[in-house]
């Protein structure tokens, strides 16, 4: 395969990613003009690959964070005959997913690490009304 091939190739896959990439729903929500330059390609084999049989949702929100457990989900996902992933994607899709675990551990740990918030404090009691009759225990 000739360099400029492969140079258009991953930028027809940067520009896909681009224009159809992760549709996440969660809050901090995973965009791939925050990865580094050379993780950008990866990320375009992954939403390739991965947007073909389900949302890419579904395994940034799987809470996996263990590279060999990884290794295991791509696999498995690999063998489902409507994937198209080959075994020289598996290499850029577990690059891009190391990647995103160590973001989401960073992220969990900054978590686990912030302080706690203050406990809310009651408002003070105002002050007695000077000109209330006092309160009496009878009727």
């Amino acid at each position: 395969m000739s360099k400029r091939f492969f140079f258009l190739w991953v930028l027809g896959v940067v520009l896909f990613a681009a224009l159809f990439g992760c549709a996440c729903n969660r809050a901090d929500e995973w965009e791939a003009a925050t990865l580094p330059a050379d993780v950008r390609a990866d990320y375009g084999v992954f939403a390739l690959r991965c947007s073909k049989c389900h949302s890419l949702a579904r395994p940034l929100n799987s809470g996996i964070d263990n590279d060999e457990y990884w290794k295991l989900y791509v696999e498995r996902m690999r063998r489902q005959p409507a994937s198209g992933i080959s075994i020289e994607d598996t290499g850029p899709i577990l690059r891009f997913l190391h990647v995103y675990s160590v973001a989401v551990r960073k992220r969990k740990q900054e978590q686990d690490d912030a302080p706690a918030p203050a406990p809310e404090r009651a408002p003070p009691l105002p002050p007695p009304d000077a000109g209330a009759p006092p309160v009496t225990g009878g009727s």
